[in-house]
């Protein structure tokens, strides 16, 4: 059944029942975006245009992992021309993949480019504008002088691309808007979405459709924000639904760069929204594509899911990050940090002999423990208990029947059924944990969730996973119950990678809407102790891993690495890595790592320093947005960043805890 949501927060079909957005089609050569397509998956060349034949040869790698549009960096002229030169190779060697030039800074570049490629990439922060970042004032009438300017510098390549069949994306970044949109609407997502549509209402005006829109960033939360308020947008202004390009700009490299990805893209996908997804990693392009597919098979067989109960309207602010309003109960709930549970419930409690998967290490000498960045807060031994004095102010989780026969409750706090906390006769003073279904929502149920000392484990056996729970956190919101609620899901770890997109995915895409106040990722592998201990280290890193990339706690260092391309000036694979090795243990703090200046210090607004290319073997460092030394020699480089950041007081010397962790 289809609802009618309020106007103000529709922006997809339903936030409960899985339903694509239709949007219009856009021809790419042989491939169609939109309409009742497939999602299309793409990637970017990261060879120097100017070598035709590497750029042809990672081209066809990049095909044979399963890209199905290639876009290929064009800053000058020279570049735009050897497209020409790169189509033709590999329409000799019989492949048709339709080519993208993407555009920065020349508009040129982008005429010349519409008339050799399928499609063309421009950003509208930086296509008729230079960045300088000032602050501008301006009346409706300057304005509007400004917009008449765009107009006159963008109508060319409409009319090329008109003429020529060539498609558009009209792809809006976070990190480059121009200093005109930042004046009136500030470093917002509505920034963002008016940026875009400042050139797509001239392309209205010129009867030109055949174009998809993208808002990304390296901030999830931040791009989620933005698409949302973009699809309401067009509805609100009566403009087409254009297709959506989905990527989380800057995502990073390895088990980072995926789950930065899925938090973002995964929770747009689940609303309906996209219609080619892109996913930027700091790695090779034939590694993209493959994760791309994993996000969007989920949702091949997604439709049809068993019923949620439908709501009217959305009771938050889709477009602004607002945490729930919860109580305090212990250290969950309020102010404090989302928690994270680990599950050893499965695992025999005499087995247990150390708690070196969960991020806390027994030192013999000097007889004390430690825990690092990834130390859970809690275990979760289910009809057992831990036969050892728990650490690092670490409490467990008991089921209740155990927990009840208990002498030493001390740090131990018991987990009900809803039908065995009707019955119960001891409870807890601090902290009860409950057990429920997302589907559980009855009178019942909710009158138990007044009381002041009751943590919900919640979860859901619905495909539709996080729409699901969200469903629950909707009814808590409208009722104003405050309990906390730590999210809980099982998942399969034959594959790792699959793991890490699926957890991200319905988790992250919780705690993007501001619910969630810890969260339990379960572990099922108990075939042997080794197994289970494996997979209880992964999910635990993992669940750390989603609320760092959602923003709700910081617990390591973050990168924000674009994924290169032709404009890169250095081996930013090999450079990440290297940064990485030397600052990896400074907790919380964000470093960005830009192969050039079209996303960098903007891209960087959301990073504590930066690292970025200006030059064959130059260096650029920042601090946030500013300049800090230029031209630095690459050798130097990474010393004089930790320089700064020893300055600025923010550096620690690594502590040697590999030892510990063997």
């Amino acid at each position: 059944m289809e609802i009618t949501l309020a106007s103000a927060k529709k922006y997809c079909n339903s936030p409960v029942e899985y339903s694509r957005r239709k949007t219009i089609p856009v021809r790419v050569g042989d491939v169609v975006i939109g309409g009742d397509n497939p999602i299309v998956v793409q990637s970017m060349t990261t060879v120097d245009t100017m070598d035709t034949m590497g750029t042809v040869e990672e081209t066809l790698r990049m095909v044979e992992s399963g890209c199905e549009l290639v876009r290929i960096t064009a800053p000058s002229l020279k570049e735009a021309e050897n497209l020409r030169n790169i189509k033709a190779e590999l329409r000799k060697r019989g492949c048709n993949v339709p080519l993208v030039a993407d555009i920065h800074f020349t508009p040129n570049a982008a005429e010349l480019a519409a008339q050799i490629v399928e499609k063309v990439r421009i950003n509208p922060g930086n296509f008729a504008d230079k960045k300088r970042f000032e602050s501008i004032e301006y009346t409706d009438e300057t304005y509007q002088e400004e917009l008449e300017r765009i107009r006159e510098r963008f109508t060319p390549l409409v009319e090329l691309c008109k003429k020529h069949g060539t498609a558009m994306r009209i792809g809006t970044n976070h990190g480059s808007l121009s200093d005109r949109i930042m004046s009136r609407y500030g470093d917002t997502a509505l920034g963002m979405v008016e940026s875009a549509l400042e050139f797509l209402r001239i392309c209205e005006d010129l009867n030109y459709d055949q174009i998809v829109l993208s808002m990304k960033s390296s901030n999830a939360q931040v791009m989620v924000e933005a698409y949302r308020l973009l699809a309401q947008k067009l509805d609100e202004e009566g403009l087409k639904p254009y297709p959506l390009h989905l990527g989380v700009t800057e995502a990073g490299e390895a088990e980072d760069g995926r789950i930065k990805s899925a938090v973002g893209i995964g929770t747009l996908l689940e609303d309906g929204l996209g219609d080619t997804v892109r996913v930027s990693l700091t790695e090779a392009p034939e590694y993209e594509a493959p994760v791309a597919r994993k996000l969007i098979e989920r949702y091949a067989d997604r439709a049809g899911h068993a019923a949620i109960e439908p709501i009217e309207e959305i009771p938050i602010d889709p477009f602004q990050y607002h945490k729930r309003d919860s109580l305090e109960v212990l250290n969950f709930g309020d102010l404090n940090v989302p928690r994270v549970i680990a599950d050893l419930s499965q695992l025999n409690a005499v087995e247990v002999k150390d708690l070196k998967a969960i991020g806390h290490f027994y030192l013999p000498e000097p007889d004390k423990w430690r825990m690092n960045d990834q130390g859970a807060d809690y275990v979760y031994s289910g009809d057992k208990v831990i036969p050892f004095m728990l650490p690092n102010g670490l409490k467990e989780l008991v089921n209740y029947n155990a927990w009840n026969t208990l002498d030493d409750k001390s740090s131990r706090f018991p987990v009900y059924t809803f039908a065995e906390l009707a019955e119960a006769e001891n409870c807890s003073d601090e902290l009860n944990f409950l057990r429920l279904n997302a589907a559980d929502i009855n009178e019942a149920v909710l009158a138990v969730l007044e009381a002041d000392n009751i943590v919900v484990l919640l979860e859901t056996d619905n495909a539709h996973a996080m729409p699901a729970m969200r469903r629950f956190f909707y009814e808590l919101v409208e009722r104003k119950l405050r309990c906390p609620v730590v999210i809980v899901r099982p998942y399969d770890v034959t594959d790792e990678e699959q793991l890490l997109i699926d957890a991200s995915t319905d988790i992250g895409g919780l705690i993007v809407d501001g619910f969630g106040d810890g969260v339990m990722l379960q572990v099922a592998n108990n075939a042997n102790k080794e197994a289970y201990l494996k997979e209880a280290k992964l999910k635990n890193e993992t669940a750390f891993g989603i609320l760092q990339a959602g923003r709700t706690r910081m617990t390591k260092t973050e990168y924000i690495s674009c994924p290169s391309c032709g404009r890169t000036l250095f081996d930013l694979q090999e450079t990440t890595a290297m940064i990485r090795k030397r600052t990896d243990h400074l907790k919380g703090v964000k470093i960005g790592i830009m192969g050039c200046i079209v996303n960098g210090p903007g891209e960087m607004a959301d990073a504590d320093y930066g690292y970025v290319g200006s030059g064959r073997g130059k260096i650029t460092l920042y601090r946030g947005q500013e300049v800090v030394k230029r031209g630095v020699p690459s050798a130097q480089a990474v010393d004089e960043l930790i320089e700064i950041i020893r300055t600025d007081g923010k550096w620690l010397e690594p502590e040697l805890v590999e030892r510990f962790e063997n």
